[in-house]
């Protein structure tokens, strides 16, 4: 890990000047700038390429491979619009050796004219087989004088992440010309790095490295000048968080001491013990709520090891000392069955549990915001609800967020602020079933505390996961028939390929007649997203009843269904899931004291991620484990559920690449904070600057 470097202040620095100091970017082209997160020149130069081009080279027409890049130099013979599926502009362009076809989809009248007959071109393009031989579509062409070509390029051409409206052209003339203005002072080095020259001479490199670059270092992240950037990005990363926790550490949040026996008669009301682990993480979390400044701890637990009690018992500690609690779960039927164990464990105790959905009556909402309002509603459940601008709480003091990472950035936000007018910042608990990865978790919740519930209920029997093609789709229906007339229940869970409700509904309720036909003797139940909330309620109340012997669902029971008496789970297409998610579905089975069994039914064609993810299933029932292999399968952003809220954004750094330089990085960041917190400044605007502010959620 890089050490701190000693620099000038002073100088001006490229983050101060906008892109709109380049020559031809105006207010409509920084907007879609904007989109790549390019703010500023500094932005510009570290919005490093993804990939390289060869051009320095050109290939001769006849020994041109299909699939492989390449720079062709030849005269235009033929150039014609052809009508066919699509209408098309075909360039035939020959050298010595052969000929080739340029296609243009979308071509202007100008373009046409301007690749006329006898037109000599330099094309840049992939080689693909077409109608007429070797094509190239929509290659990146360059006129040439009759009389002279034009040199080669001298270094490796620079590929980019852009966006709709800014070409690859145009976003190299822009790189170019903020190297133009770039001075080494202006952009100085913040971390001791690996080589002398400049670091505006090491982006260069990087940009436009010479033809004789190690490639294979370069697309692996693993160069010199990438892993001096790497290191300064998680640094800054590392610092952000960590300067979250030490600003929160300094905020006010109500001191909740325990001042009665309401916890002890709780527990004693229970019909079991709490495991060990849950009482090491209820006295974890119940520390923190006596302390002045704002818990934010993560509880992670894998499927079924008792968060909700423990939940439960962080907000008795809140109502112990006459202050509200809010739960927000995201779906529906996850927020439903919080309400009904909330409701279970505390309305015996004399604790009024709220209740707030997007889908109540205005009736009963209006009821109900205004005893969340006057505080006579002590412990408040909910869903997204809770954070619109017409939910005003008397006295909050704890918020408990359940699959966090199921909420926008925003929301979460929102929620939280929920409780400033008490001059005082709520306490924040965050529960997730979705275990991750201890690497991933220093990394990326380094300003949480967390915490983990290891150890699952005692007779709890793992479930046994086997792999099944759709060929055998009879033979596992009458699997269902004999286990439901032994007296156990199952699920029969539909996945689709496009998630939407009514897609997913239509295909739960086909596969719903099915299996009634198929099972006449068997009572079959239907739940899914576009059911109203009572009815849901109604037909999981059935099935936890036992009225109900088989239960046809979406994903919507992917959590917060708890019905110990279902030992039978099939999945239907288990390779349109991620692993985390079929991880969560299998948790739906297991929690009685009989053996269950989970039925992946997959169908005909696997891909190769989509076989690894099963037989991980098949291997193992360790949420973590199944973490593990989720983040080397898919990686952190989609782990995390961060791709669609903004939270990580790295432009340089990888974390599932780069995790092996984490151990020294958080050293190193705990220590700038401490001993240089102006470095510490600068790397946190260098590197993340406009996307800071999401990361107080």
């Amino acid at each position: 890990m890089n050490t701190p470097s000693q620099h000038s202040p002073k100088a001006t620095l490229l983050h101060q000047q906008p892109v709109t100091a380049l020559k031809g970017v105006g207010k409509q082209l920084a907007l879609r700038l904007a989109k790549l997160g390019l703010y500023s020149l500094q932005d510009i130069l570290f919005h490093l390429p993804h990939r390289y081009e060869d051009r320095t080279r050109i290939t001769p027409i006849s020994q041109l491979i299909p699939l492989q890049p390449a720079v062709v130099e030849g005269e235009i013979q033929a150039s014609n619009v052809v009508y066919g599926k699509r209408r098309s502009l075909i360039c035939r362009v020959q050298d010595a050796t052969g000929i080739i076809s340029l296609r243009f989809y979308h071509f202007s009248a100008s373009q046409k004219n301007a690749l006329a007959n006898g037109q000599r071109l330099r094309c840049f393009g992939e080689v693909r087989p077409g109608a007429s031989g070797l094509e190239l579509y929509h290659p990146e062409y360059q006129r040439l004088d009759s009389e002279q070509s034009a040199p080669l390029e001298q270094t490796l051409t620079p590929a980019y992440h852009t966006t709709d409206g800014i070409s690859q052209p145009r976003l190299r003339g822009l790189i170019e010309q903020a190297f133009a203005l770039a001075q080494p002072a202006r952009l100085p080095d913040l971390i001791t790095a690996t080589s002398d020259k400049p670091l505006i001479e090491r982006l260069h490199y990087l940009h436009f490295p010479p033809k004789d670059a190690a490639l294979d270092l370069l697309l692996d992240g693993e160069h010199p000048y990438q892993q001096d950037l790497i290191c300064e990005e998680l640094s800054a990363y590392q610092l952000s968080l960590l300067r979250l926790k030490q600003q929160r550490q300094q905020q006010q949040a109500p001191r909740l001491a325990i001042t009665s026996g309401l916890i002890d008669t709780f527990t004693a009301s229970l019909p079991f013990t709490l495991t060990g682990a849950q009482q090491r993480v209820c006295q974890e979390i119940s520390d923190d709520l006596n302390r002045d400044a704002p818990m934010m701890r993560l509880l992670q637990g894998d499927v079924g090891a008792g968060k909700t009690i423990v939940a439960a018992m962080a907000a008795l500690q809140a109502v112990d000392n006459n202050r509200q609690v809010v739960l927000m779960a995201p779906t529906d039927i996850l927020a439903e069955q919080h309400r009904n164990s909330f409701q279970q464990w505390l309305s015996p105790l004399g604790i009024t549990v709220g209740w707030l959905s997007g889908k109540q009556k205005v009736s009963e909402r209006r009821q109900q915001l205004e005893q969340i309002g006057n505080g006579s509603a002590q412990v408040i459940v909910g869903t997204h609800a809770l954070f619109q601008e017409s939910v005003h709480f008397d006295n909050l003091a704890l918020v408990i967020i359940d699959e966090q990472h199921r909420f926008g950035v925003h929301q979460r936000l929102e929620l939280r602020n929920k409780g400033e007018h008490t001059g005082l910042v709520a306490h924040q608990l965050i529960m997730t079933a979705t275990p991750i990865p201890r690497t991933l978790a220093m990394s990326s919740y380094a300003d949480l505390d967390y915490s983990i519930i290891d150890e699952l209920p005692k007779g709890r029997i793992p479930i046994e996961t086997v792999v099944i093609s759709q060929q055998r789709r009879q033979e596992i229906i009458e699997r269902i028939r004999h286990a439901c007339l032994a007296g156990r229940q199952a699920y029969w869970v539909c996945t689709l390929i496009e998630q939407s409700e009514t897609l997913s509904a239509e295909a739960a309720e086909d596969s719903a007649d099915t299996l009634k036909a198929l099972l006449p003797e068997l009572q079959v139940g239907l739940v899914h997203g576009r059911l109203k909330p009572k009815e849901k309620e109604s037909i999981m109340a059935a099935f936890k009843a036992g009225s109900l012997h088989l239960l046809v669902a979406t994903t919507v029971i992917e959590v917060g269904v708890d019905v110990p008496n279902a030992s039978l789970m099939i999945i239907e297409n288990p390779e349109r899931l991620g692993l985390a998610q079929l991880h969560q579905l299998r948790g739906r089975v297991g929690r009685g004291t009989v053996a269950s069994h989970c039925v992946l039914l997959y169908g005909e064609a696997l891909s190769q991620q989509g076989k690894a993810r099963l037989q991980a299933m098949r291997e193992t029932n360790d949420g973590f484990r199944i973490a593990e292999i989720d983040l080397e399968l898919r990686g952190p952003g989609e782990v995390l559920g961060t791709k669609q809220t903004g939270d990580i954004d790295f432009k340089v750094a990888n974390l599932q690449r780069d995790m092996a330089l984490m151990p020294s990085v958080q050293t190193q960041a705990a220590l700038l904070l401490q001993e240089q917190p102006d470095i510490a400044q600068q790397l946190i605007d260098r590197w993340i600057g406009h996307s800071e502010r999401f990361a107080q959620a």
